[in-house]
């Protein structure tokens, strides 16, 4: 099988890609490297079954040229991260609804497949949770620029279904619910390897509002292992799914635990919403998935528990900041 990843120089495209590779795949991802990077494929590039580009999804012939040597692709390019939703509003909108745009042209062609990587802030402000996928969505007012990330994602998921249902392009959409794991940078407002790296360096670490808001982490082996579940099934045309893990926990525990874990002496430290993102940011006061469907279309549901997980970040943050500064004593043994 060929599997065409866009934005997969990123976190969970890189994964996906050696797990791909391992199974046998031809695999050809194509990244502008804007918050993915080179470095999460480097030790790929000679594999024989691996190739790459450096480009941008907006460039529509390029795109369409490795959307006709793919069986299936799975698009997961896309504006990440609150820090940078919130500074750059206008760079998210345009890479969400245009990039996948230009996907889904090339798509429609020749019918591929696409899997569609969506997410869990498209429900939005909805409190009706477990959320399961045929729920309303319930977004913020446009004024708040917070909500301009899970609208443009909608429209991506809008469009795709459109593509569908008019064009007959199969297309599926998983909605992504907080995946962690090694290589997940903290530059974007990522708040577990932020919390972690906050913790090595003996820095203090920053909870955003009261720290009560409830998030379930999912550990990045096991969306991938979904998303090849996902991957191998072909009836699943027009089907949204969610993927994600359904345990929670809140933010103030979520620190407690990785200075736990870290064995950092690190004060927690609250900050308020406004001071952190400015006047008027909204949150989601909980974010759990229903995870039945997937299970009942694939087998499977993600089980790793938030301590391993903290614990696969941790050795991966601890790595990497001795690898880019060695002079420097991480204070943390």
């Amino acid at each position: 099988m060929r599997i065409l990843i866009t934005g997969g120089a990123g976190f969970i495209g890189s994964h996906l890609a050696e797990r791909c590779l391992d199974s046998g795949f031809k695999v050809s991802v194509i990244d502008d490297l804007s918050t993915g990077s080179f470095d999460n494929i480097a030790h790929l590039k000679s594999h024989p079954r691996f190739a790459y580009t450096i480009d941008t999804v907006f460039n529509a012939p390029v795109v369409s040229e490795l959307v006709d040597s793919a069986d299936v692709v799975v698009h997961l390019a896309a504006a990440v991260g609150v820090r940078l939703i919130v500074d750059r509003p206008v760079h998210t909108i345009e890479t969400n609804v245009h990039g996948t745009e230009v996907v889904l042209r090339a798509a429609a062609k020749k019918r591929k497949r696409v899997i569609l990587a969506s997410t869990s802030e498209v429900y939005g402000k909805s409190t009706d949770v477990p959320f399961r996928e045929s729920a309303s969505l319930v977004l913020g007012a446009t004024t708040r620029s917070r909500w301009s990330y899970a609208c443009s994602k909608a429209l991506d998921e809008f469009l795709a279904l459109a593509y569908w249902n008019e064009m007959r392009v199969p297309v599926t959409i998983v909605r992504l619910f907080n995946t962690v794991g090694p290589r997940q940078t903290d530059l974007y407002g990522m708040v577990l390897p932020t919390l972690v790296r906050q913790a090595l360096l003996g820095r203090p670490i920053t909870v955003h509002g009261t720290g009560e808001q409830q998030r379930a982490f999912a550990y990045v082996g096991d969306v991938v292992e979904a998303l090849m579940r996902i991957i191998g099934l072909s009836r699943l045309a027009g089907e949204v799914i969610n993927i994600g893990n359904d345990r929670e926990i809140t933010i103030a525990a979520l620190a407690r635990l990785v200075r736990r874990i870290t064995g950092s002496s690190s004060e927690i430290e609250f900050i308020p919403y406004e001071v952190a993102y400015g006047p008027g940011f909204e949150d989601m006061p909980r974010r759990v998935p229903c995870l039945a469907k997937l299970e009942m279309l694939t087998g499977y549901r993600p089980t790793t528990p938030i301590e391993r997980i903290v614990e696969f970040v941790t050795d991966d943050i601890r790595a990497r900041l001795a690898d880019a500064a060695p002079e420097e004593a991480i204070r943390v043994a």
